[in-house]
């Protein structure tokens, strides 16, 4: 009860004010945030910190800083993101080189767009289906809120965008099969099974990475195009494209994962403030047996993969 009233009585109605309007509102937030309740202040700067060892405390406190006006800006367009429309969307994110997907697409090459949450990755998921000719498509658990997972996948999907729950992504796939489709995958997350996880050196710590991404590449012999979102000012994005391979079948076990999280920390080396540093990224225990245990993930990968001579 209390989530519907919030939602049809403060959230719906304030999003349907300007962004400019819904700024001012965060950017009081912003304040209360720096001055007085340091929201996961203690994990924002541990990250900062085992990230940029080389940096000064005032490098990664100005860091810091920024990352709380950008939170705040997020929330803003998040919020805005319920009502806004296609029309305003399509001038707020714009796509630098579309050809990289119009390509794949006259190949009849289905995609996986991946990358991390980075600047505002909510605008993607409701327009990423008028930005490219594949029929757009997000996978990802459901909410804890019942409410709040139904209302906000009714948004995120009004322009197209197929919302899928994990557990449904095979057939939802195989429903598709005469069609490309272009599936996003956010693959920045810590991940549930530190011993189902890739491991690698990623902002100069060992870090598990999703796997996902690669093992369903190679499963359906996806094209992976990472994107980059860059914020051209504020409340504007530009999505930069680059694609890592248009036939996955050809390339190792790890090869696909260590492409584009190397190309994630390359966008956040550039601009860090922009990457969400509040998440509790690196909470997975490194495995004692690392080296036996990535021996094992590359044997059944092959077995499943390859073709052992």
């Amino acid at each position: 009860m209390i989530s519907k009233l919030a939602y049809y009585i403060f959230v719906i109605p304030l999003s349907y004010l300007p962004l400019r309007l819904i700024y001012l509102l965060t950017d009081f937030l912003f304040l209360v945030l720096i001055l007085f309740i340091p929201y996961r202040r203690k994990v924002v700067r541990q990250n900062l910190e085992r990230s940029f060892p080389d940096k000064s405390l005032a490098e990664i406190k100005k860091i810091e800083r920024k990352f709380y006006r950008h939170f705040t800006d997020i929330l803003a367009e998040g919020i805005k993101n319920l009502t806004i429309s296609q029309r305003e969307l399509s001038k707020r994110l714009i796509v630098k080189n579309p050809e990289v997907m119009n390509q794949l697409y006259d190949q009849n090459k289905s995609v996986l767009l991946v990358s991390g949450h980075y600047n505002n990755w909510e605008w993607l998921i409701t327009t990423q289906n008028s930005l490219f000719k594949h029929q757009a498509m997000g996978i990802g658990m459901p909410l804890t809120s019942k409410f709040w997972d139904k209302k906000i996948n009714e948004r995120r999907s009004r322009f197209g965008m197929k919302v899928i729950h994990a557990k449904n992504f095979k057939e939802a796939i195989a429903n598709e099969k005469n069609n490309p489709i272009a599936i996003l995958t956010l693959s920045d997350q810590s991940p549930g099974d530190s011993r189902k996880s890739y491991w690698m050196n990623f902002l100069n710590q060992k870090t598990a990475v999703l796997f996902g991404a690669e093992q369903m590449a190679h499963e359906y012999n996806f094209a992976v195009v990472f994107f980059k979102m860059v914020k051209v000012k504020r409340g504007y994005y530009q999505m930069e494209l680059n694609l890592i391979s248009s036939d996955p079948k050809t390339m190792n076990w790890g090869e696909i994962t260590e492409a584009h999280a190397h190309l994630l920390e390359n966008t956040i080396n550039d601009k860090p403030e922009f990457w969400i540093w509040s998440h509790k990224r690196w909470k997975r225990d490194i495995p004692n047996d690392l080296e036996n245990l990535k021996t094992e993930q590359r044997l059944k990968f092959e077995l499943k993969y390859k073709t052992i001579n």
